[in-house]
């Protein structure tokens, strides 16, 4: 089957380059002994827009993400939040700076509902220490319903082993999404699902690009990418290659950068 590079409606560039970017990397190395996995990289997320983070095995893409996720420290490197310095250096300051990671291997506890996987951690309790119960099946449903609508979901009481690749994916984001997270890190997303699963994933991107929330799309897949970002970000042995606008470049030329680096 051939796959299409049709835009999922991205209009190419529409992130313009003068905006202030949402989120900054600036001059972020990383070494595991004598290896160098980032050497000076420069990384950025703008208002509104799906960057694609692209390269090879080894490029360093795993290594950047896990620091702006908070989960690895830098050697060196400095980081921006609307212009100003932040501090992401544990996973509960990179989820204060409004960034969020979904693994490809989802963390998910399976044997819990979607609404308590949803509200792990920040159950609202009521006056004698009671979950509130009612309110939170009728937020997680809410949740789910405007942010990321997905087929199958009919109950928040639905446990996460019972559903597909595609609708855990869409219950991770919906959690980030509702604990106010405006940058999502999406690492291969979309390896391990079906072609429809895929399609949907995909359209959430867009939407939540829309509505304010920036994605950063980790992948091998130039099909996917291409269709679905505005801005790719391309890099190789642990250094900036190239970043372009969608506008400025084709498949064909992204996957020659690619394969010449």
């Amino acid at each position: 089957m051939t796959e299409t590079t049709e835009s999922l409606d991205a209009p190419a560039g529409r992130a313009a380059a003068t905006q202030q970017p949402l989120f900054e990397a600036k001059g972020v190395s990383k070494a595991y002994g004598h290896v160098n996995a980032l050497m000076d990289v420069d990384f950025e997320v703008r208002p509104n827009e799906v960057v694609g983070l692209l390269g090879d095995n080894g490029a360093g893409k795993s290594t950047l993400i896990k620091i702006l996720s908070g989960v690895v420290d830098p050697d060196k490197g400095t980081f921006l939040r609307d212009g100003a310095p932040v501090d992401i250096g544990s996973r509960r300051k990179s989820e204060a700076a409004g960034i969020q990671t979904i693994y490809q291997d989802i963390a998910l506890v399976r044997s819990m509902s979607i609404m308590r996987n949803i509200y792990a951690g920040r159950e609202p309790l009521g006056l004698l220490g009671f979950m509130r119960m009612r309110e939170m099946r009728e937020t997680a449903m809410k949740i789910l319903d405007e942010y990321v609508r997905i087929a199958g979901i009919t109950s928040p009481d639905l446990l996460v082993e019972e559903l597909s690749g595609g609708q855990a994916q869409a219950v991770a984001i919906a959690r980030a999404v509702h604990f106010k997270r405006d940058i999502l890190l999406l690492d291969e997303p979309t390896s391990a699902l079906s072609i429809r699963e895929t399609e949907k994933v995909l359209t959430i991107m867009r939407d939540l690009a829309e509505s304010g929330v920036s994605c950063v799309f980790v992948t091998h897949n130039l099909y996917h990418a291409f269709r679905v970002c505005d801005r790719f970000a391309i890099m190789s042995h642990g250094q900036n290659v190239q970043s372009v606008p969608k506008s400025e470049t084709t498949l064909n030329e992204l996957t020659d950068v690619i394969m010449t680096h």
